[in-house]
This record gives C-alpha cells, structure tokens and sequence, in this order.
C-alpha cells in the first residue's frame, strides 16, 4: 500500500518511527539504527484498548532524536496500563491494545485539567507513526558451528 493509500487515524502527517520491545532484559540504551545514545523522552501516546477506545497516555520511552525513533518498553506500558485501568474499570485490566501514534501535547495537557474535548477534536492533534517496527535482539555468545563448517 502506497503512503498516498494509506489510511491515517491522526489529522496531524505521520510522524515518528515505533517500536514496541518485548524484551525485559534488553532496554535499548543506544539506537539500534545509528548507534547513538538514547535520550529518555516523555511522550503522549495515542492507544486504542478493545472495550475500551482511545485513550492517551504520558508514557516515559527511549527516543533517538537523530532517526525520530521511539522505542517503547512492553512491560512498563502494560504496568501502567494495567495500573489504570485496576482503579478505573478493573474487567478491562488485560485487554488487547494497540498504539496508534502520538498526541500532540498541548492537547494532552488540556484533557488532563479535564478540559478535553471530543474525539473528533483530539484526532485533529494526532500523528500516526511513519513506520512501525520489530526489534530483534541477538544476545551473541557462543553457538554450535553450522553444518559443513569445520576449522
């Protein structure tokens, strides 16, 4: 699908590369496309969690300011999430989710003094990420030699 087919949620144009890491052990302290070091950045990500909806969250993630590329931590988001949603609508802790883009942060910081607007109107403030993508890591160490590749 072409970048001109492609479907936005946000109003706002795409913005951002995206990870989610999966890894508990691997925190990504450095870019896993230039190498550089990782800032720690503070942004509101739009999520949508089923039974649920929209929601957006201030979520503290790795950010490469160099490639535009954030990468999120899969268990602290959860933590968080599930923090949330134990105080606020417990059937809902576990649900599925799926980050969406970022909000821009004036409009974050409105819905968080309880002057939110509607969803439409949040939508406008939206980015949808550029690209989303799978990290992978290769923890190295020693490996039994491939077949027919004896020295």
């Amino acid at each position: 699908m072409s970048e001109k087919e492609r479907r936005h949620i946000g109003k706002l144009p795409p913005r951002y590369s995206f990870a989610l890491n999966p890894y508990r052990d691997a925190r990504f302290s450095k870019c896993p496309r230039c190498n550089r070091i990782m800032n720690m950045r503070k942004f509101p990500l739009f999520i949508h969690i089923d039974g649920w909806g929209p929601f957006t969250l201030g979520k503290t993630c790795r950010y490469c300011p160099r490639c535009e590329f954030i990468i999120v931590h899969q268990d602290e988001l959860e933590q968080q999430l599930s923090y949330f949603f134990e105080q606020h609508c417990p059937e809902l802790a576990g649900n599925d989710y799926l980050v969406l883009g970022t909000a821009g942060l004036k409009a974050w910081k409105k819905g968080l003094r309880g002057k939110g607007h509607s969803l439409e109107h949040m939508l406008e403030h939206v980015s949808d990420f550029k690209e989303v993508l799978k990290l992978e890591v290769d923890y190295g160490g020693w490996r039994p030699a491939a077949p027919g590749n004896k020295k």
